[in-house]
């Protein structure tokens, strides 16, 4: 697909520094210098600059709320201008009247502003402004997202549970108690266009938006090849069996740490018997009921999120540019 990296998350073509990883020394130098910025991320949210949120708010690395928190800062690469970009979580602040259960919603829309950060720049939830950042912005969030997500989530080695400690720059883990070594994680998940003539087949799971409908997606399975990860998923919740499988596009998807493999699939019937225990419902949609929800004018549907691979993968079948 020639248009594959125009997905969200994808293309920017950042230099991530790899051979700096293991260079402390290096990276130190650079942030003395004032040739290192700072992404700055509280509980998943990226610092942004408002009110459009549509830019990330980049740091000097000795800013003094970042070494308030004494958190290990991540190297996320190398800008285009020599810079290091490196990434700073600040978590462990707690913002004056947050509600326990405030940041649990399908899709947080509260901002918080630290008193000590730049004037009008605030926390936001990524998946609201993804389609607003530049790639490159969007890539260095999803990147911080993800690596500090993981880091939170395998504090302890899985070998022998003792604590680990974070190593080259935040992309390495070591054990000093067993020796192991742990690397970040990511999970592959297809995500299928499966069509049958003029229509594709969408589905919804419980807890959704009421009318909110996309692809179906699932995990891939140890042992597994996404061909027939496609097939299974598509049977195991629509009951629709899948002829031809292929590649179209990949999008990062850090909610938490998945890859999302964006497939396409002739359906071999049009019968549908959905599982629910997988999704609550699924249907074909013709050409014309995906261009109506795109617009607004869908009845009964509202359009897949802006910005997610699903929204992607349906407007370039709508434009017919898949190949």
């Amino acid at each position: 697909m020639r248009r594959a990296e125009e997905v969200t998350f994808g293309g920017s073509g950042l230099d991530r520094a790899d051979k700096l990883r293991g260079d402390a020394g290096a990276i130190a130098a650079a942030v003395s210098a004032g040739q290192a910025r700072a992404v700055v991320l509280w509980r998943g949210k990226p610092l942004l600059r408002g009110p459009g949120l549509d830019a990330l708010v980049l740091l000097a690395p000795d800013h003094p709320v970042l070494a308030r928190y004494k958190v290990p800062p991540v190297l996320l690469g190398r800008a285009a201008g020599g810079d290091l970009v490196l990434a700073h979580d600040i978590s462990a602040w707690v913002p004056p009247g947050l509600a326990p259960d405030q940041l649990t919603t399908f899709l947080d829309a509260s901002e918080q502003l630290h008193p000590d950060l730049p004037e009008g720049a605030v926390f936001a939830e990524l998946r609201r402004v993804m389609s607003r950042l530049s790639p490159r912005d969007a890539e260095l969030a999803a990147t911080a997202r993800a690596i500090f997500g993981w880091h939170e989530s395998h504090r302890h080695c899985a070998r022998c549970g003792a604590r680990s400690r974070m190593i080259r720059a935040g992309w390495q883990r070591a054990c000093d108690s067993c020796g192991a070594q742990h690397f970040p994680r990511t999970d592959p998940v297809v995500i299928m266009l499966i069509t049958h003539g003029n229509s594709v087949l969408m589905g919804r799971s419980p807890g959704w938006p009421e009318g909110m409908y996309s692809l179906l997606a699932g995990f891939v399975e140890p042992g597994e090849t996404v061909e027939a990860a496609v097939r299974r998923e598509v049977l195991e919740e629509a009951g629709v069996r899948v002829g031809r499988v292929g590649y179209l596009a990949s999008q990062p998807w850090p909610f938490p740490a998945s890859l999302m493999l964006g497939c396409r699939g002739e359906a071999l019937s049009r019968e549908i018997t959905p599982d629910p225990d997988e999704i609550e419902d699924a249907r074909w949609m013709s050409r014309e009921e995906i261009l109506a929800a795109f617009a607004g004018e869908h009845p009964e549907v509202l359009p897949a999120r802006k910005g997610a691979i699903a929204h992607f993968l349906l407007g370039n079948w709508l434009a017919d540019r898949l190949d």
